[in-house]
């Protein structure tokens, strides 16, 4: 009996690494950034900046949860059109810094601009890939992925990037649409490939541990935090 434990174990483990490296080599949903390669800025500020968005009408109750401090490095993962970017740069002061990560020139030009005419002068751009965050290690306090982590083509490269970057005891917060059978629109049944569930053990894979469920008010999505992992 101990033998057969032994070697089920083994097979999980191999099982398991084995999903990972398919995740790895296969997008999980060709296509889903097609939109974003050369977007217009201000058509999408007119998507994502509206009240009608959950994550912009509970965009003060979302940074007060991230609970950030003056002087740290924020990554803004997917920063789109810098609704979060600005915000951030507030809070973590001229000491502080904020890196707007987009797979998007267009975006990252558009986000530097309007944080300059903010006033803003400790924004950051960094384009990214389609599997990595092009982050350098340790460089960065907290991470942020809001409504974002669904357009992920390469879940795990992109989250073992970004475990990468994160400090000792760095912060992850990922907010995505709740995808629930019977109760989410169909237009999140179609475009989100997965649930909660899903998403919180991908990243727990890649490198991370889960800390708690955040609220900010939000109800047609899900906020945890996340820690980056202690080594073995």
């Amino acid at each position: 009996m101990k033998n057969y434990l032994q070697a089920f174990a083994t097979w999980s483990c191999l099982a398991a690494s084995c999903s990972l490296v398919i995740a790895q080599e296969k997008s999980v949903k060709p296509g889903i950034n097609d939109s974003f390669r050369d977007p217009d800025p201000k058509v999408f500020e007119g998507r994502f900046e509206v009240e009608s968005r959950e994550v912009f009408a509970r965009r003060q109750e979302i940074v007060a949860a991230c609970e950030l401090k003056p002087g740290q490095v924020v990554a803004d993962i997917g920063a789109g059109t810098g609704l979060f970017t600005r915000m951030f740069a507030a809070k973590v002061g001229a000491e502080g810094r904020v890196v707007a990560v987009d797979i998007s020139q267009k975006f990252l030009d558009h986000v530097q601009k309007t944080s300059r005419e903010a006033g803003y002068k400790n924004v950051e751009a960094v384009r990214c890939t389609d599997t990595s965050t092009e982050l350098p290690p340790e460089s960065v306090d907290v991470a942020f992925i809001c409504d974002t982590y669904h357009h992920f083509e390469f879940p795990t490269k992109t989250m073992t990037s970004l475990q990468r970057a994160l400090k000792p005891g760095g912060r992850l917060f990922v907010i995505d649409f709740r995808r629930e059978p019977g109760k989410s629109t169909e237009w999140v049944m179609n475009h989100v490939r997965a649930g909660q569930d899903v998403v919180e053990n991908e990243i727990i894979q890649a490198g991370f541990e889960k800390a708690r469920q955040r609220d900010a008010g939000l109800k047609d999505n899900y906020f945890v935090e996340f820690i980056k992992a202690s080594k073995q």
